[in-house]
């Protein structure tokens, strides 16, 4: 099993392919007790750094640069 170092150097593209596979394999039904049990951990982690990402994206994604070059919470003025 990757350690905590390993995992947050692979790309959310990969985490998600990896929870993906996951899924796949548990609602497969073929996998014992011990082993779903550990995938399901491993699968719970991996969503919870994925989730963890698009938070931190969607945080930065809603702020822009002013002109001073400090950030602010992006608003819509619509008139």
């Amino acid at each position: 099993m990757a350690t905590k170092t390993e995992t947050k150097e692979i790309k959310f593209e990969e985490k998600i392919k990896k929870l993906e596979a996951i899924v796949n394999e548990l609602e497969s039904g073929e996998v014992d007790l011990d082993d779903a049990i550990e995938k399901y951990t491993e699968a719970m982690k991996l969503s919870k750094e994925c989730s963890d990402k698009l938070a931190s994206v969607t945080e930065k994604v809603n702020k822009i640069l002013t002109e001073n070059g400090k950030l602010e919470d992006f608003e819509v003025n619509e008139n």
